[in-house]
């Protein structure tokens, strides 16, 4: 594989990643007490619980962006 191809992979995914991203923290601003409610239903707990994991989740998956996705088109955008 070129480091074209390698590069031009790492850049599709990035910007697949942070489409999913955005659409996520979108999604949970407009629909955050319909989906707290549901998912406090479902597992059995707070409200609250369930937003601070919310905001876990979406940097968990920033970090997991930059590491695998974006992390790697860089480096190969310096070579």
């Amino acid at each position: 594989m070129t480091q074209e191809a390698l590069s031009a992979f790492f850049g599709w995914l990035t910007v697949l990643h942070i489409g999913l991203f955005t659409l996520s923290a979108i999604l949970l601003m407009l629909m955050h007490d319909w989906a707290a409610g549901l998912h406090a239903r479902l597992f059995g707990l707070a409200p609250a619980d369930v937003s601070l994991t919310f905001y876990r989740w979406l940097g968990t998956y920033k970090i997991i962006i930059f590491a695998t996705a974006l992390g790697p088109w860089l480096a190969l955008q310096l070579i």
